[in-house]
């Protein structure tokens, strides 16, 4: 639980990151050099020892749709960060887990209990209160937000198909591998200066969060069950909040606290639902 801790702190502050640079350098200049600083770590560090299993995998086609599904929520991140405070961004792409519940039932099979249907309701309802009229969020960057928990849906899907025949390590360096190409090559297409020296050496640190973040994760799946896992990452959003506030000052309005929390407890119930009827 500690290193789950560890890794959404980790991931937030690559959010806070995100934010600060795509609101001055082009979005796929900032994911190009996030992932190509991921790929470099993944290959430096995990290459030795994995071998060609790093490279391997056994449905090579979903691996690289769900590799491109992770680039597109990311570039639709870059874009939602843009124009949205961090809390309140994160909080829409919670939408993720209830839709991947529910797509369970008719795509694998899986069963939702009355609790489940609660809790799912509950997170829209957190959901709705915080991208509500009156909110002062700009449309388009809730749009994207959106767009990027759609794209983590799909993703999130193929994670647990493809955790039955690929490797974790596999699909991490594939995903960073994808990444990289799709943003190298959109670079001739970006416009704006190139990072100077600070801001280099922060597009340096995105990328090591980035990989923490994922290392920290794997980590403490082999040491813990993902059902007992899954509740800790919403302390994400509260890491989010927390820093957004810290380095831009953004305070979510008394509603948008609110359907925070609801969207926290509804996840967090639902997760120790599911870790209890495992156990």
């Amino acid at each position: 639980m500690a290193l789950v801790l560890a890794a959404v702190l980790a991931f937030a502050l690559g959010d806070v990151l995100t934010k600060h640079l795509t609101m001055r350098y082009d979005v796929s200049l900032v994911l190009a050099g996030r992932y190509v600083v991921n790929l470099v770590l993944l290959v430096a560090f995990f290459a030795p020892h994995h071998g060609w299993g790093l490279v391997r995998t056994n449905r090579t086609g979903l691996v690289l749709v769900r590799a491109g599904c992770l680039a597109v929520g990311s570039l639709t991140m870059g874009f939602a960060l843009r124009w949205m405070p961090v809390a309140e961004t994160i909080a829409i792409i919670y939408l993720a887990p209830f839709a991947v519940m529910i797509l369970a039932i008719p795509l694998l099979k899986e069963r939702v209990s009355l609790a489940g249907w609660l809790g799912a309701v509950a997170g829209f309802t957190g959901i709705l209160l915080i991208v509500r009229p009156g909110s002062g969020l700009v449309p388009l960057g809730v749009a994207f937000a959106l767009l990027n928990a759609g794209a983590a849906t799909v993703y999130h899907l193929l994670s647990r198909l493809l955790a039955r025949t690929d490797t974790t390590m596999a699909m991490l360096f594939h995903t960073a591998l994808v990444g990289s190409l799709v943003f190298l090559a959109a670079l001739p297409w970006s416009d704006g200066s190139l990072p100077g020296f600070p801001d280099m050496a922060l597009l340096l640190a995105l990328g090591v969060f980035a990989t923490l973040g994922h290392f920290l994760f794997t980590a403490a799946y082999r040491e813990a069950p993902a059902s007992l896992l899954a509740p800790m990452q919403y302390v994400h959003l509260i890491w989010a909040a927390g820093l957004g506030w810290l380095v831009f000052g953004d305070i979510p309005d008394n509603l948008s606290l609110l359907g925070m929390l609801l969207v926290i407890v509804a996840g967090m119930a639902l997760a120790l639902r599911s870790h209890r009827s495992q156990v």
